[in-house]
């Protein structure tokens, strides 16, 4: 062999030697960058299950809150209804009661009041049992009307409160 094959090829086992190197730097390179990649990759992965598990929380507290709110509604109208239906109840007892005669409605007269031309003795007669101030019996028609007056009114006012009721109940934060 002669000195310039000898160089030649010293000088191709050289970049021979170059060439692997630079590949086996390649190689660590992409191990490093793969580890690298892969620890971002858990950190991240890491961070999107902690927000999901928050998310879910959310949501399952304001699911909760939602049912807790609609169940707490639900009793209260089931109550605003029982009071209606009470009230309604009472207001046709006393209607019917007021049609039958079993009761009459009647008003204090003021015996005092000379301009009411109302000439009602300022003395109970002995003749009844009862020693209160005098009164007067409305006609039936007119007692009727003065209780679905008062029935219209109490349904209202059962209605505000249920109303009252609802608006404290959502507007209160928990």
């Amino acid at each position: 062999m002669t000195p310039v094959q000898k160089l030649a090829g010293l000088v191709a086992l050289i970049l021979a030697l170059l060439v692997s190197a630079a590949g086996f730097t390649w190689q660590v390179q992409e191990w490093r960058m793969g580890n690298m990649l892969a620890e971002q990759d858990g950190l991240h992965q890491g961070e999107l299950d902690r927000i999901s598990a928050v998310a879910i929380k959310q949501v399952r507290d304001e699911q909760d809150r939602r049912l807790g709110l609609e169940k707490t509604l639900a009793t209260s109208d089931q109550q605003h209804t029982r009071e209606l239906s009470d009230a309604q109840r009472n207001q046709a007892l006393l209607r019917d009661r007021l049609a039958t005669a079993d009761v009459r409605l009647s008003v204090l007269l003021d015996a005092t009041d000379s301009a009411s031309g109302c000439n009602v003795p300022a003395a109970s007669g002995s003749v009844g049992v009862v020693h209160a101030a005098r009164r007067a019996q409305l006609d039936p028609a007119h007692a009727q009307r003065i209780i679905a007056i008062t029935d219209a009114g109490d349904q209202g006012l059962i209605a505000l409160r249920a109303c009252q009721a609802y608006v404290k109940e959502v507007s209160t934060p928990k």
